[in-house]
């Protein structure tokens, strides 16, 4: 019995240093984008020594899908409250992707560095695409066209990217808008 506590406190802390080092790469990307990933600039951040990041994180791609799925599995658990909870989904869509010119904006900043840079490094790729099918799904609650899923995400996308670029408040309302054209829903039609 006495071993089984040991082996659980020794799994806690392991859990809660790898969870500290993803913290701490999230700030490098946030501060100095992905290319300032390091092992070296992680354990920096994380005040750890380079052997512990390198411990939990073989490689670079090891410690960039950690990083890049903790920002998403936060997304896709968002997406999954509003399919459930909301009634306006899209609304509940735009107020998302509106927090991105805002508090979550260096979240989102970081989300998307690491997701485009899954074009160039395959084992970011399955991690990235959980954005896309997460909005996926919320559209197949909106409309039975596939052609409209595909136009509601990468609507959602661009939004996204706009709102990152221009660095600007964004008005949920106008991005409900936009999304609701992305569907082909008129004023006042249900998106539900």
């Amino acid at each position: 019995m006495g071993d089984d506590r040991v082996t659980d406190a020794r799994r806690a802390r392991g859990q809660k240093r790898r969870a500290e080092i993803i913290e701490a790469a999230l700030a490098v990307v946030q501060r100095d984008g992905a290319a300032g990933v390091t092992h070296r600039t992680v354990a920096r951040e994380a005040g750890i020594p380079v052997s512990l990041s390198t411990y939990y994180f073989a490689t670079i791609d090891d410690l960039l899908v950690a990083a890049l799925t903790s920002i998403v599995e936060t997304y896709t658990a968002r997406i999954r409250d509003i399919i459930d909870h909301r009634d306006d989904k899209l609304r509940g869509l735009a107020e998302l992707i509106a927090e991105s010119a805002g508090a979550g904006r260096d979240r989102a900043l970081a989300e998307r560095e690491l997701s485009t840079l899954a074009a160039r490094r395959p084992a970011l790729r399955p991690i990235a695409r959980r954005w896309r099918e997460s909005v996926a799904d919320l559209a197949g609650h909106c409309t039975d066209s596939p052609d409209a899923v595909t136009a509601l995400v990468a609507t959602s996308d661009g939004l996204c990217a706009a709102i990152l670029i221009d660095n600007a408040p964004a008005d949920p309302e106008h991005v409900h808008a936009v999304l609701r054209q992305a569907l082909g829903l008129r004023p006042g039609a249900t998106s539900h």
